[in-house]
């Protein structure tokens, strides 16, 4: 096509879409081009978006129907907002933002409207999405399944420097990319009797609810293919007694429709009562229930009852335990209603299903008491303890000197409870890590008389990110330099190894440096908006965001601010001035993690606030870390900490996204931060602190009150917080943190690193002032993160875990 042909397909398009907006807001919308208000130009905008992928949607499930589906189940999706993920699949950015400003419109506006989608709360969330996109990239036939919340978890808000959870209510007014099904729906129990007679069980619930499917599009790039994810929410059987709202319990009268509704309203409910802790084990067999229903509906549908060919035609994997009563309700539908034999339902379900371990932390593998199972679940109940039985009497653990109670799913404690991931450990054919680390020590620490009984179930695939929504998407100005220097080439495998060899390149760096520098002017603008802090672009960004947990050790950061704080003060030495930037939600039920961060804003009130030191230390917690922060934070990123005790991060999606952004890892030796470190060099990264062996030598003799009182830096550190620096108003505000580091073990041995901590920030402070050598770091890092694309580690699930042949 000559140039002059193109411009005038590029217009006829700007036309048409110009026109499909127009329609979209006049017919579905309701309102005139004079009349619409901002978010009336969102929804136009965004059903005309849709109704260019649904063709392609229904074309994708139509062609696809016989071959073998994946259905991946998860509690969390932590979608991107929509609109700008949908355009950039279409290829159709600038023809729309064309369209929209030729009616008077701005794009980046309107799409800065959009809710974000609140379906998660940390890395499991944000790598399901990145999973969903792959899937939809690569070509594997996939549903994502999991629940419609209303709120998502919460809005974290600050009151005096405590998180305040405020509800998110993303789902105010119409959400133009759900398509909300009356078909299918499931009805789901609870609770109730199982009887047993002419050897078949007969489970009769108390409670029943209907699960409702939302779908949404989850579209490839460049392919035409569009992915499914089904989202469930709950309403009730019948939602409305007229008989008692006659009586004039009006309130009453609708109680079944409330308890329903309940299910689908909050992600993680807070289970520190017997009432949360009932609530999230109904969620969570709420969803798992209604996506097997689902898949063995489209299943009958497809190929009738040859369940022999269902190994063949579905793969099950639970991402996480949260989904662990799959394969149990699996069973339940093949033995029960189904009528199968039950050595032959295990055999089809053990082929089906399998899980990823995401955690090592004995606080995150859920357990569930046998009487809250028997009250909400018993034939699943009664299912599992079956499959105990049928386990622990195998000729595999007879035979083996492996004791029976150290595989056993249910235990025989004073309080028994059924261990969710033996569990799944045991009902899925494949069982793997996420990153070569975390693999190893599932096998040999979380789950090792299952790896001998069963070795060959179990695998790693280290994790992946979506390079199209965490740099094309949210870093298009260095996406668009590698265009320049390299090619298109190494978007479609995604391999920016060949930007390495510009790392000496004069100009290239300068051009890097410069897109860095426009990044962080515009997040600075965001941050001043957001918080009301004025931070200097030109200082470094040192970035910590993630969910705040012990393990995580937001507080090994805290304590080094103060150190680094405590320096400047003392000395005029060349210390280059640096923005330390925080985010991430405390759950609310964790008292700590919430203290730690009431302890962060109060530190940074205190320092932001000290005129002999503000212009070299700049400290904020961003106040509600979410996708949408994240998209324009990590391309500003300098510094990206990834500082978990060695053995306790399993992998680690945010380090991957911000190296491959330009951002140098100050590291553990934990997670994938070790396969960065292989991928990109070392020397190219600043790692620092125990291994994995030298914590458990450690742990043996560890005394952190040892370790402070030789560390002059440390103690008086530690002095300050417990003296009340940071808190005059309550001197002892803190002392609950500081027990937890010397009274009680310093469980993740924040002291015994903060010297090598000190160490490498040492380190990145001479680098950073050699800007040559900085920048020729980060070509090196952004060329080297090839191998942790989620495309990758889709096709090793594909083809060793799920065998789609994709």
């Amino acid at each position: 096509m000559d140039i002059k042909s193109k411009d005038q397909a590029i217009e006829r398009e700007i036309e048409n879409l110009k026109e499909e907006i127009v329609r979209h807001l006049r017919h579905q919308v309701g309102v005139t081009t004079e009349e619409a208000a901002p978010r009336d130009w969102l929804v136009a905008c965004s059903l005309a978006v849709r109704s260019l992928l649904v063709d392609r949607w229904h074309a994708s499930t139509d062609s696809r129907r016989k071959m073998k589906q994946v259905g991946y189940l998860s509690m969390e999706f932590l979608l991107s907002r929509q609109l700008q993920n949908a355009l950039l699949s279409l290829g159709l950015e600038r023809e729309f933002s064309t369209a929209l400003s030729e009616l008077g419109i701005d794009l980046d506006k309107i799409v800065d409207l959009e809710a974000e989608p609140a379906l998660g709360n940390g890395g499991l969330g944000r790598l399901a999405a990145c999973f969903l996109d792959s899937m939809a990239n690569i070509g594997v036939p996939a549903y994502g399944y999991g629940i419609y919340f209303e709120y998502g978890m919460f809005r974290q808000t600050f009151a005096g420097g405590w998180q305040i959870e405020q509800p998110e209510e993303w789902l105010v007014g119409v959400n133009p990319w759900d398509f909300m099904r009356s078909e299918p729906a499931f009805e789901i129990g609870f609770g109730g009797h199982v009887e047993h007679r002419d050897q078949r069980a007969i489970w009769t619930p108390a409670e029943r609810v209907i699960a409702t499917a939302h779908d949404l599009l989850v579209p490839g790039h460049d392919n035409k293919l569009v992915n499914t994810l089904r989202l469930w929410s709950a309403k009730p059987l019948h939602g409305f007694d007229i008989a008692t709202f006659n009586r004039g319990r009006h309130i009453e009268a609708f109680a079944t429709k409330i308890r329903s509704k309940t299910l689908s309203r909050l992600l993680y409910p807070d289970d520190s009562t017997e009432e949360g802790r009932e609530l999230r084990l109904k969620q969570e067999y709420f969803f798992a229930a209604a996506s097997v229903q689902d898949m063995l509906t489209r299943f009958v549908r497809e190929f009738g009852k040859d369940w022999t060919l269902l190994p063949d035609k579905i793969s099950i994997h639970l991402n996480d335990t949260h989904p662990a009563l799959a394969p149990v309700e699996l069973m339940r539908l093949l033995v029960d209603e189904h009528e199968l034999g039950w050595d032959k339902a295990w055999i089809i379900t053990n082929s089906v299903i399998s899980y990823t371990n995401h955690t090592l932390m004995p606080e995150a593998l859920e357990t569930w008491r046998l009487d809250l199972m028997n009250r909400i679940v018993p034939r699943h109940l009664q299912i599992i303890e079956e499959i105990n039985l049928r386990l622990v009497n195998s000729p595999e653990v007879t035979s083996s000197s492996i004791r029976s109670s150290e595989v056993s799913i249910v235990s025989s404690d004073q309080t028994p409870i059924v261990n969710m991931g033996r569990l799944s450990a045991y009902a899925s054919h494949r069982v793997n890590g996420v990153s070569a680390l975390h693999s190893k020590l599932v096998r040999e620490d979380l789950f090792p008389d299952f790896a001998a009984l069963y070795p060959e179930r179990f695998c790693n695939v280290t994790n992946g990110v979506s390079q199209r929504l965490w740099l094309y998407q949210s870093n298009p100005a260095l996406s668009s330099l590698i265009d320049d220097l390299v090619g298109v080439d190494w978007r479609q495998s995604f391999d920016p190894s060949p930007l390495a060899r510009f790392g000496d390149d004069a100009r290239v760096q300068d051009a890097i440096d410069a897109i860095k520098t426009r990044n962080k002017e515009a997040a600075a603008e965001r941050i001043r908006r957001l918080t009301d802090h004025r931070i200097n672009p030109s200082a470094m960004f040192d970035v910590q965001i993630k969910r705040i947990h012990q393990y995580k050790r937001q507080l090994l950061n805290i304590l080094g601010v103060i150190a680094r704080w405590n320096a400047l003060k003392e000395t005029k030495g060349a210390y280059p001035s640096r923005v330390v930037l925080m985010g991430g939600k405390a759950a609310s039920s964790y008292w700590l993690a919430k203290l730690i961060i009431k302890l962060a804003n109060d530190v940074a009130a205190k320092l932001n606030a000290d005129p002999d030191t503000k212009d070299r230390l700049t400290f904020v917690f961003l106040p509600n870390y979410n996708v949408s922060m994240a998209e324009w934070l990590i391309p500003a990123a300098d510094l990206s900490q990834q500082i978990s005790l060695a053995g306790t991060e399993a992998s680690g999606t945010g380090n991957m996204k911000l190296a491959m952004n330009g951002a140098l890892t100050l590291g553990t030796r934990d997670g994938a931060n070790i396969e960065i470190a292989e991928a990109v060099g070392e020397e190219n990264t600043f790692m620092f602190g125990m291994n994995v062996a030298e914590v458990e030598t450690l742990r043996a003799q560890y005394s952190p009150h040892a370790v402070s009182e030789a560390d002059p830096v440390l103690k008086k550190v530690l002095d300050q917080i417990g003296g009340g620096l940071f808190s005059p108003d309550e001197p002892d505000r803190f002392r609950p943190i500081l027990d937890s580091l010397l009274g009680h073990g310093d469980r993740y041995m924040v002291l015994a690193d903060f010297a090598d901590y000190l160490r490498a920030q040492a380190y990145v402070d001479r680098n950073w002032l050699d800007k040559e050598a900085w920048n020729k770091k980060v070509i090196t890092n952004i060329a080297g993160m090839g191998r942790f694309s989620s495309d990758r580690a889709i096709r090793q699930y594909a083809e060793s875990i799920w065998t789609t042949g994709s």
